[in-house]
């Protein structure tokens, strides 16, 4: 719909003929000269007929490159249909194990066996795609924690990056106390207060710099709540003499506790649906209230009408006096 922020300036359209008629005009001084009857003065009648077609011409063009300027004064805009906007969403953070232990096949996904990450990225996938209205970022630990997207609305790139995340790409030891940090860092730079961070690992803490309890008592005082998701099937495999998969589910358990966020525990991809379920019951998303209708300016195709009218009036005026 086409509407103007400004339309009080067609108030203008008239002005020149107020200025007209309120201003004296010039007055107009010839000449005199004598006329002599002689034939060759004839060629020069059409002349007149040709100088009152132009005039009509250049009033007309001069009439209508104002009608456009004014439009353009009263800056049109074209207002699209109306999208309603998340009156308030929240910060998550989703920080994933890429340790060596989530490389053991102890999903199913339909008929195959799958490794712990790829299980954990299908299931994920869902539930950012469910995340409307909700910024959400990444981070991606091993040896240490990477930030991999910072908290962003565009969910199609979250999912790409963590389509991408690879076994092995931060190293093979899990430094969850770093990730929490990483974490912690992210969100509390955000000006709201509703952050969350969810924690998915298959193991304990081996690596890093930073204690877990230490980050997760910051993270209290951050008003950060941390859910901590253990992944994993019940019977712990090695997955080679010097790799072994060892579920720290009491660290777990005591850093969701301190956060006032809640441990779960993925032992196959329908616990793991289940998990994103209740997560979307504790963290729900907030309804859609406001709305917002697109708005595109209009302004520069009536003035640049207005600058070719004008310079066509100009330019056949010129002609007129030649």
């Amino acid at each position: 719909m086409l509407e103007f922020e400004w339309a009080w300036l067609f108030l203008l359209l008239p002005l020149p003929l107020l200025i007209r008629r309120l201003t004296p005009a010039v007055k107009q001084y010839r000449e005199q000269a004598l006329q002599v009857p002689f034939l060759e003065d004839f060629n020069h009648a059409p002349a007149t007929s040709k100088s009152n077609h132009f005039s009509w011409l250049i009033l007309i063009l001069t009439i209508l490159a104002w009608l456009a300027l004014v439009t353009a004064v009263a800056r049109p805009v074209m207002v699209g249909e109306s999208i309603s906007l998340p009156l308030k969403g929240r910060n998550i953070m989703l920080a994933i194990d890429l340790s060596g232990s989530m490389r053991e096949q102890d999903y199913r996904l339909g008929s195959q066996w799958v490794d712990r990450l790829t299980a954990t990225k299908f299931v994920a996938s869902e539930f950012i795609n469910r995340r409307k209205g909700d910024r959400i970022g990444l981070i991606l630990f091993a040896d240490q924690a990477y930030l991999q997207t910072p908290l962003t609305f565009d969910r199609e790139t979250i999912n790409k990056m963590l389509s991408e995340a690879a076994l092995g790409l931060a190293g093979q030891k899990t430094a969850i106390g770093d990730a929490i940090g990483l974490g912690v860092k992210r969100l509390r730079a955000q000006d709201d207060n509703e952050h969350v961070l969810i924690l998915l690992t298959d193991g304990e803490n081996t690596a890093g710099n930073v204690g877990v309890y230490e980050a997760a008592e910051v993270a209290l005082q951050q008003n950060i709540k941390i859910y901590t998701v253990g992944i994993g099937a019940d019977s712990q495999q090695s997955i080679d003499f010097f790799q072994r998969s060892s579920l720290d589910e009491a660290t777990l358990k005591k850093i969701a506790s301190m956060t006032k966020g809640k441990y779960f525990r993925a032992r196959d991809t329908q616990e793991f649906q289940r998990i994103y379920e209740e997560l979307d019951r504790l963290e729900p998303i907030v309804r859609e209230q406001e709305q917002w209708r697109p708005r595109t300016d209009l302004f520069y195709l009536p003035l640049a009408i207005a600058l070719l009218f004008f310079s066509l009036a100009i330019i056949l005026r010129n002609r007129s006096l030649t």
